[in-house]
């Protein structure tokens, strides 16, 4: 089991980043708070990391803090949520958030997540409220941070991380462009909390 990586950033996009460690990159799928947090990094970074072993893949995901990764693993224990479902709700919510949520049984803010009914809100609930403990890291703060790149690039970005997360090119374009005419100055990392809710 790969518990951290520690290396340079080769690639880094607001889904996955190329951790080069040793000369060898590793790809880790990351969600949109680890991404704030790694845009702001430079030199050498540490991300912890959860292994998912399936039949036809070895895949890596990568967090900013020991909290997000702890809600990781809580999530995709519940039934009916993948890995995958894990990290959009965890790049729709930061790991304070998503706590106090779940300590209060908000089952309309996970519904407001793509993809989750109101069953598998409930369940969610039911099945982690009172068992999570979130934790202070020192990073906590950094990994909130929003990063702002100009214009087209910001569009690019948030509408391949959303073709990534098996959205339609089309659909994806035209909630991007909706909400960069509404906010011109919106970081990639809001644009693609907000297109989640419209998508």
């Amino acid at each position: 089991m790969i518990a951290h990586l520690r290396g340079s950033l080769s690639e880094l996009s607001p889904t996955s980043v190329v951790v080069d460690c040793a000369g060898v990159g590793y790809l880790v799928n990351i969600s949109l708070n680890t991404y704030s947090y790694l845009s702001n990094q430079r030199g050498e970074v540490k991300l912890l990391t959860t292994q998912i072993i399936r039949e036809d893949a070895h895949l890596l995901y990568g967090f900013a803090t020991n909290a997000e990764r702890e809600l990781f693993g809580h999530l995709i224990s519940v039934s009916g949520i993948g890995p995958n479902t894990a990290r959009i709700i965890l790049s729709q919510y930061s790991p304070a958030e998503l706590n106090s949520i779940l300590a209060l049984g908000q089952v309309d803010a996970l519904k407001a997540v793509k993809g989750i009914g109101l069953k598998t809100a409930q369940r969610i609930v039911l099945e982690l409220k009172g068992k999570l403990e979130l934790r202070d890291d020192a990073e906590g703060g950094a990994a909130t941070l929003g990063v702002q790149i100009a214009g087209a690039k910001v569009q690019e970005e948030a509408v391949a991380a959303l073709r990534m997360l098996g959205y339609p090119d089309a659909a994806a374009q035209k909630a991007v462009r909706q909400l960069l005419g509404a906010s011109p100055a919106a970081t990639v990392e809001q644009l693609i909390k907000d297109a989640l809710k419209m998508l």
